[in-house]
């Protein structure tokens, strides 16, 4: 990758000012205590992930999902051609890269990738197999070690609810990113449904207290670590690292065999048999399957946009749904 990179302590040092370049809020100080919340102190680094959550290290769902946000980014860049590749010539920045499976798919596409991880046993699995094709930098998503607009594209991808400053982690993708770059955002949803990583239903809704005791009543645990937002949160936590979002998760449920997403609609039950409903062709007119999938959004488990600094917007084909603007 072209971009340079600067210490660790340097990096740190830009994220606790008040305001990055762009003007957007960075908390310091107390703020950024408070911003934690009460329960902070339990809430430290993850530093071992792929060793607490083996589904990390899941080779194959890893570059399924690779395919999938691959196929997004070359919608919105309007490079979907076919046998084209897809990310050729861009610097790409895959932030919690773990093992490294999404970089290779990345390179892959052609782009120049870089692995970004504090988890050191997940970098270790990168290195010894893909070093060759990305280059992986210990380091915290928090204190990005490159320079100001030095990445094309950054690959945030279920992250943000496992850090201890999801605002601080967003001015920094800000930061590293050029000012015609994209990046693309897979978010949970606090108000999904199912929570993502135990299976309890609800679980995600709850305050820090309440979880802690629903996760020992159900015999999975002693504490909640993630911290997931809803909607209005999320658009909330952009806006102040001066970021403006195009919503794909419609377009993605709409047509899931475009973007290699069949095969993350729910397995069975309500949820599913509604957006077979939905989503089969010919069944409802789009707009109408649009407007419905819309209407339940708030409980979507995860959402996928794509954020930009500037007024880039969707270059590709029409799509079923369209990607919107997150309003």
């Amino acid at each position: 990758m072209r971009a340079s990179t600067r210490s660790a302590s340097a990096g740190r040092a830009r994220t606790r000012r008040a305001r990055t370049r762009t003007g957007a809020w960075v908390p310091r100080g107390r703020e950024a205590r408070a911003s934690q919340g009460r329960d902070a102190p339990k809430r430290g680094r993850q530093l071992a992930y792929s060793e607490l959550e083996p589904r990390s290290l899941d080779e194959f769902t890893r570059r399924r999902k690779a395919r999938k946000l691959i196929a997004v980014l070359a919608h919105f860049l309007g490079r979907d051609v076919e046998g084209a590749p897809a990310l050729a010539g861009l610097r790409v920045l895959d932030i919690g890269c773990s093992a490294g499976f999404i970089c290779d798919e990345l390179a892959a596409a052609g782009a120049e990738v870089t692995g970004v991880d504090i988890d050191s046993a997940g970098l270790r699995r990168a290195r010894a197999r893909f070093a060759r094709r990305a280059r992986f930098i210990q380091a915290d998503g928090l204190a990005l070690p490159l320079a100001d607009g030095s990445v094309d594209v950054v690959v945030l991808n279920h992250i943000y609810e496992h850090v201890v400053d999801a605002d601080m982690l967003f001015a920094e993708v800000r930061r590293v990113l050029a000012e015609d770059g994209v990046a693309y955002l897979g978010l949970g949803n606090r108000l999904g449904i199912m929570e993502p990583h135990h299976g309890l239903p609800l679980l995600s809704w709850l305050p820090p207290g309440l979880a802690d005791r629903y996760l020992r009543v159900a015999g999975r645990g002693e504490h909640y670590y993630e911290r997931y937002r809803a909607r209005p949160g999320l658009r909330r936590m952009l806006a102040r690292a001066g970021l403006r979002a195009w919503d794909y998760t419609v377009p993605v449920l709409l047509a899931p065999e475009a973007f290699h997403a069949e095969a993350d609609l729910p397995p069975g039950g309500p949820a599913r048999g509604f957006l077979r409903a939905v989503t089969a062709p010919g069944r409802l007119p789009a707009p109408a399957r649009a407007r419905l999938v819309r209407a339940v959004l708030s409980l979507a488990p995860t959402y996928l946009w794509i954020a930009t600094p500037g007024s880039r917007g969707p270059a590709g084909h029409p799509l079923p749904g369209g990607p919107q603007p997150v309003t």
